[in-house]
């Protein structure tokens, strides 16, 4: 078990790498481009994880492993997960309703690659059995289930109510979502042409066309959005966040030796900026010096953050074999721990006396 979750944290660093070596992009960008709006996305080119970062950081024994769990895969499921483009993971608040009341996040999965939607949506059902129900909208047919766990809390706390009911719908032949049901709507309105995500939130995600796995968001306008700032479902009023902000991007690019992390935050403006850059640098430096691991001090040690103009940049370097020789260590297996012997005191034997038989004379 503890291999196992090794093997998955190593993969989960896979996942935060990327090679600088130049060949043909994808038109990422192009297809990304029928996403309904979000406020968070996170991006991650599977493609370039398993041909270019697996094979730096993973022993040959693993990448067997994987390769010969995808043939499986594919022989059993008549899905290869290596033949998956990209996946986009995105998150969206909600205006309160009618009655004020506070709407949680919208939680959306979108794959693409070279895989029939069909064959996905028929693995569905048969793992769902007959819990799957089929509901029409628009050009599209959604495969629903209700969580029925989440949706018995749901009746104790409203606030789960959007989560307890899940779908999946296939986009178009070779593109497959899946989420809460109202944003699987938003989606299949998105790829007829309705309601897409705007350009400027794609280029914040895809800053760096190099990163494998890149995040952006705009909190202080999820924040305006969920508590009415920006009107109701039932009220809307003209915008009172126009500013940017808080938007954030983040990504981990690697080259031929070391992890790079790479970041910026909107501060709205150059004397914000300082502000914050003398705020956090602060605390990154308390940090650095209440962390008791010396590998994590140096890992710490090494970010930097700078003021540009409006926005805070981070960036921060860290060798492929500090990552690799942390991994080794956490999978070695550890020296059994002796039993501690307890002493047992000693019990002492009772002393048994000789009675003295008195002989008494007549």
């Amino acid at each position: 078990m503890k291999k196992a979750i090794l093997q998955l944290l190593a993969f989960v660093v896979l996942l935060f790498a990327t090679s600088t070596g130049s060949r043909a992009q994808t038109p990422v960008p192009n297809s990304l481009a029928s996403l309904p709006e979000a406020d968070t996305l996170i991006y991650i080119n599977t493609q370039r994880i398993l041909n270019e970062a697996a094979p730096r950081l993973l022993p040959e024994k693993d990448l067997a492993e994987m390769r010969k769990a995808f043939t499986e895969a594919k022989q059993h499921a008549g899905v290869d997960p290596s033949k998956i483009d990209y996946i986009v993971l995105a998150v969206r608040f909600r205006k309160p309703t009618a009655d004020l009341s506070f709407m949680p996040p919208e939680l959306l999965a979108v794959a693409s690659g070279d895989f029939s939607s069909d064959s996905l949506i028929a693995l569905a059902r048969m793992a769902a059995g007959d819990k799957l129900r089929d509901e029409s909208y628009s050009s599209k047919t959604l495969s629903l289930v209700t969580i029925d766990p989440i949706a018995k809390e749901a009746e104790k706390n409203p606030l789960l109510k959007s989560f307890s009911e899940v779908g999946i719908v296939p986009l178009n032949a070779t593109t497959i979502a899946v989420g809460t049901t109202a944003y699987l709507k938003a989606a299949v309105d998105a790829s007829d042409g309705r309601g897409r995500i705007s350009p400027e939130s794609l280029n914040s995600l895809l800053r760096d066309p190099n990163a494998l796995v890149s995040v952006a968001g705009s909190p202080l306008t999820s924040f305006a959005k969920s508590f009415g700032f920006l009107g109701t479902e039932a009220n809307a009023r003209p915008s009172r966040c126009d500013t940017k902000f808080g938007d954030f991007y983040a990504a981990v690019t690697m080259d031929a030796t070391n992890f790079m992390l790479r970041g910026a935050l909107n501060a709205d403006n150059p004397d914000t900026a300082k502000i914050i850059h003398n705020l956090v640098g602060g605390l990154l430096r308390q940090a650095i010096s209440s962390v008791p691991d010396k590998t994590a001090q140096a890992i710490l040690s090494n970010i930097s953050i700078t003021p540009e103009d409006h926005e805070i940049v981070f960036r921060g370097d860290v060798s492929q074999q500090t990552v690799l020789n942390f991994i080794k260590e956490q999978m070695a297996p550890k020296p059994a721990a002796a039993k501690a012997v307890v002493a047992q005191p000693a019990v002492k034997k009772p002393v048994v006396r000789k009675r003295r038989r008195s002989s008494r004379k007549p």
